[in-house]
């Protein structure tokens, strides 16, 4: 038999080998997990367990094969939180070493770092309750899926509902909207959030910026609506400003603008971006008039 063909069997029985290794190192994991699941049930707690607690040691046992393992891995994160919801269970110590695991094995597995991250962020008994270990988890995914603008979205919305963190968030959405393919609300979500963090200049250039490139007529339509809020916004500031001065200076609080006019505040009663004269409020401060069509909730 010549060389090249005793090479050829030499290969395919090294081949074969390494197959019967791996097919018997996963086949020995069955007893275990029967046995973790019989302990669970006979002593009614948890005893979770880690075959492995390195992704870099497991990548090497697969032979090739992580993605295959990482999706065993990512199987077995679901029955995990599974279980721990049916037992009402508030203990999830194992589900952040999981996700490790699966992702280290699978870095562009995009279903673990999305779900995971709310299986993490989710209050117990229906999650977790980690929100700082879903941000790493999906940072992570950034890093190795750097263009892919979801996981932007799942972490600006971390940010926003779980760690009502709106500096952060807004930031995060206003990335995100700059990734491939992302659409335009991400933007829009960047604006909003920015106003109700306090960061009223950021969200005026944000929903500038969307008005002038929007292709939607609604989407051009709400930028409208939230810069005439931020205008009216700064209006009734420096107005009451205004009355503040007014009344230090002339003893008296002002009851309409009029007053103002006539006291050479002001050379006309101010209108909101509507056209609606302001009007003082009963506090004595600057308001919108009942007519008027600015809406300021946007910026709640």
């Amino acid at each position: 038999m010549s060389n090249k063909s005793n090479a050829s069997v030499e290969g395919r029985l090294a081949g074969r080998i390494c197959w019967v290794i791996v097919i018997g190192g996963f086949l020995s994991l069955f007893p275990i997990q029967q046995g973790i699941d019989r302990t669970e049930d006979a002593m009614g707690n948890v005893a979770d367990a880690l075959y492995l607690t390195s992704g870099q040691v497991l990548s090497r046992l697969s032979l090739g094969h992580e993605g295959l393992l990482a999706d065993i891995y990512w199987t077995r994160v679901v029955q995990y939180v599974g279980r721990k919801r049916l037992s009402h269970s508030t203990n999830f110590e194992q589900l952040g070493p999981l996700l490790r695991l699966t992702t280290e094995l699978d870095p562009h597995l995009l279903i673990a770092y999305r779900f995971g991250s709310i299986f993490l962020a989710e209050k117990p008994p229906g999650g977790a309750g980690q929100p700082e270990e879903a941000l790493r988890l999906l940072r992570r995914g950034i890093v190795a899926n750097p263009d892919y603008w979801r996981l932007w979205e799942d972490l600006g919305f971390i940010y926003y509902w779980d760690l009502k963190d709106y500096t952060n968030a807004a930031r995060v959405f206003q990335a995100g909207s700059e990734r491939p393919g992302a659409l335009v609300w991400m933007r829009v979500m960047a604006a909003t959030v920015a106003a109700q963090g306090g960061e009223i200049q950021t969200s005026r250039a944000l929903w500038s910026e969307i008005y002038r490139h929007a292709d939607n007529e609604q989407v051009r339509q709400s930028a409208i609506e939230h810069l005439a809020a931020i205008e009216t916004q700064d209006q009734i500031e420096k107005l009451n400003q205004l009355l503040a001065r007014y009344q230090k200076r002339e003893g008296r609080a002002a009851r309409t603008f009029h007053e103002l006019v006539e006291a050479g505040y002001l050379a006309d009663v101010p209108r909101d971006p509507s056209d609606i004269p302001f009007v003082i409020g009963a506090d004595g401060r600057a308001a919108l008039a009942p007519q008027s069509k600015v809406d300021l909730r946007l910026l709640q």
